[in-house]
């Protein structure tokens, strides 16, 4: 409510010395939780999720007494708590008293899954990485970054914290267009990537339930399998290669823990109630995750590709036709829904997705439709699929609400298309 009654160039200039001062001021009457605990910062466009996934579980399985905070959950081991919240990074407080019971629980590793706007805000002020991982860096969250460049430099921040704390190591994404201006900040990174950089995957083998590949560090060649489909997969499985090599565990432990994972929620989840055909959920919202997830999945689609998908009310809207193009390019059919319209006009939502749907080639209640309730959505994708079709739910992936102008309603996108099989 603040903010309506500040100038908007001024409010940009004070926000995150507001929060910066929150972040002291709870650090202090909690008496530094962060203090003694050793931590793994993963930032980046896409991918993060599911990199810090990789990463912890790596690490329990080696042994170590690992904590993890992210977008999908947090918690210690094999105790992992589903994240209610609509954001990666909670308030202050109470991602102090998350990190204050990690300290007590005498973990050995955080994984932090840590965002632009945690950054740029200051709200992970006093977290002592040791560990920063790049993993990719798109157009995103402009509408609060305002520009490209505002919001590359709020994930350098990772990187220049992490050095204040005594870094270790930077994982940086080699075939990424950023990745020297990164690794600029770190004495000796380690660059990965298929195209270029120290360690690469080669051999790279997709099947529609996992990957496998051959990493080569030095004269060492690890044998990789993922369980987590996908080509956008080989990056955040070969961080996490990274990763476990900087920390010195060994090769077992690398290919163990990485083969281990058995999914995320909301990444790239099959969901299976005997059809004969394919129900994918993922959190895909960006042109850039939705372009890599497109160009991998069409290849493999023996029927139709339909894609279900909305756009945030309130965030970036010029991504919106993007988005739209491209599933228009890429689909067989497309439905616009919701997907969290805050305040926002829906049917203003829908319209900006659909001149690019229709920049794509499609037209309107023929190959691509507007249904605005989501349930309903789901429900009418799936009636629509045939034999060896393959629907595409994207965008909400593990989130537990949907949010518009009456506020937040619960939401579970897996449990909706479940029922929607069982009943078609």
């Amino acid at each position: 409510m603040v903010k309506k009654f500040i100038p908007k160039d001024l409010f940009w200039l004070i926000e995150p010395y507001g929060h910066l001062a929150e972040a002291i001021l709870i650090n202090t009457l909690n008496g530094f939780p962060t203090r003694g605990l050793k931590v793994i910062g993963v930032t980046g466009t896409n991918g993060k999720t599911t990199t810090s996934f990789l990463i912890h579980r790596m690490l329990h399985e080696a042994g170590f007494k690992a904590g993890l905070m992210s977008t999908v959950a947090y918690g210690v081991g094999n105790d992992i708590r589903p994240q209610m919240h609509h954001m990666t990074n909670v308030s202050v407080p109470e991602m102090m008293q998350r990190l204050k019971w990690m300290r007590q629980q005498k973990i050995d590793w955080l994984v932090l899954e840590t965002t632009s706007h945690a950054l740029a805000q200051h709200r992970v002020w006093g977290v002592p990485y040791q560990v920063a991982v790049m993993t990719n860096l798109t157009h995103e969250h402009l509408a609060y970054h305002r520009t490209f460049e505002r919001y590359r430099d709020a994930k350098r921040m990772l990187f220049k914290m992490a050095n204040r704390h005594g870094l270790k190591t930077g994982v940086i994404n080699a075939d990424d267009p950023s990745a020297q201006f990164f690794a600029r900040d770190i004495k000796h990174p380690i660059l990965y990537g298929i195209n270029k950089g120290d360690v690469r995957a080669k051999n790279i083998k997709r099947t529609p339930t996992d990957i496998s590949y051959e990493a080569s560090i030095g004269a060492q060649i690890y044998q990789i399998k993922c369980q987590i489909p996908g080509s956008f997969n080989v990056y955040n499985s070969l961080a996490a290669v990274c990763v476990g090599y900087a920390l010195g565990l060994t090769k077992e432990q690398i290919e163990q823990g990485i083969a281990a994972l058995p999914g995320v929620e909301g990444r790239m989840t099959n969901i299976d109630e005997g059809q004969d055909f394919t129900v994918i959920v993922d959190y895909a919202h960006t042109p850039d995750s939705f372009e890599k997830l497109f160009k991998d999945i069409k290849p493999v689609v023996r029927g139709k590709l339909i894609v279900l998908f909305g756009s945030l009310g309130g965030g970036d809207k010029g991504k919106r036709p993007a988005q739209g193009k491209l599933a228009g390019e890429y689909a067989d059919e497309v439905i616009i829904c919701q997907e969290d319209d805050r305040q926002e006009d829906p049917q203003q939502i829908m319209e900006d997705i659909a001149k690019g749907v229709e920049e794509g080639g499609k037209v309107r209640d023929k190959d691509y439709f507007m249904i605005h309730d989501r349930t309903e959505a789901i429900n009418f994708a799936i009636k629509r699929a045939a034999t060896n079709d393959t629907v595409l739910l994207l965008g909400k992936g593990h989130e537990k609400t949907q949010e518009d102008a009456t506020g937040e309603q619960p939401w579970d996108e897996i449990s909706v298309a479940q029922n929607a099989l069982k009943h078609r």
